[in-house]
């Protein structure tokens, strides 16, 4: 089995594949602080409620945009599951082209999510990432990723006008039915979510146009959204084509297919110490 890992700002979602099949995946929330052996107790009592054994897991892949958490969920990874994880960043093989001004300045997750799209759809591609920034991306037909446009996410957004402000109060992320509304909490959550809405339509309409000049196929653009609120943002717009709310798992499954056969074992010996942990670069 391979147990995968796709750790973001406010959740950590993991997934188990046994062979090309997700059998199951669970939902946590980051935290920078938690330990190794925090990590490992909790993933174990979760293969014991689902009936699934440790010992099972021949390997595990990581992609992280909390530099802080890598190091407790690598070593986690080779104390409880004897494995070197592989960890999505500099030097694995994506068979994607990145196309960015500085390719290291690419989320893991952004690369993740556009393998994985285009695994599965096809390109060109926009793809929508709605978590705790609202990222897009163009990847082409020939694999290429363009690049795109991060904004703040609907969460944040909410968070910062309860904050910012002295009488306006924290309302749940919910549409209200209508724009003109007679109350605060209605008001703040049309602003909040047709506003979020609006801003999707807009910037998909103008990747979609940018787009059409890296495409002589004359192929349409399909879009593609994913995360924590994509299904909510969905009923309510036309741009999206599919709702993939397991793209960043699977991408992580075909980047360690494509990457299981290069490098050193990475089982872990009883000799092993997991201090070296940090060392270790794949």
């Amino acid at each position: 089995m391979l147990l995968a890992f796709d750790v973001g700002n406010t959740n950590i979602v993991l997934g188990v594949f046994r062979g090309d099949r997700l059998i199951q995946n669970w939902r946590m929330e980051t935290f920078n602080s938690r330990s190794a052996d925090e990590y490992g107790m909790i993933i174990n009592q979760l293969f014991a409620y689902e009936g699934l054994d440790p010992a099972e897991v021949d390997d595990v892949i990581i992609s992280t945009v909390v530099p802080s958490v890598l190091y407790s969920i690598q070593h986690m990874s080779m104390k409880y599951f004897k494995r070197r994880a592989i960890v999505v960043g500099p030097g694995i093989k994506t068979g994607l082209i990145v196309k960015y001004d500085n390719p290291g300045q690419v989320g893991a997750d952004r690369i993740v999510n556009a393998v994985a799209a285009l695994s599965k759809y096809g390109g060109p591609l926009v793809l929508i990432d709605l978590g705790t920034a609202t990222t897009f991306c163009a990847v082409t037909e020939n694999w290429e990723y363009l690049g795109g446009s991060i904004a703040p996410g609907l969460k944040i957004s909410s968070e910062a006008l309860f904050e910012k402000t002295a009488k306006l109060p924290r309302v749940e992320l919910e549409e209200p039915g209508m724009t003109i509304c007679k109350n605060t909490n209605e008001s703040m959550q049309s602003g909040l979510v047709y506003g979020h809405m609006g801003m999707i339509e807009y910037l998909c309409k103008r990747m979609k146009a940018e787009l059409a000049a890296y495409t002589p196929s004359g192929k349409p653009v399909k879009v593609i959204a994913t995360g924590g609120v994509a299904s909510m943002m969905d009923r309510g717009l036309e741009c999206i084509d599919y709702v993939d709310k397991m793209l960043t798992l699977e991408g992580l499954h075909y980047i360690y297919g494509k990457n299981k056969k290069y490098g050193p074992d990475r089982h872990v010996s009883a000799d092993d110490r997991p201090e070296s942990v940090d060392a270790v670069e794949e």
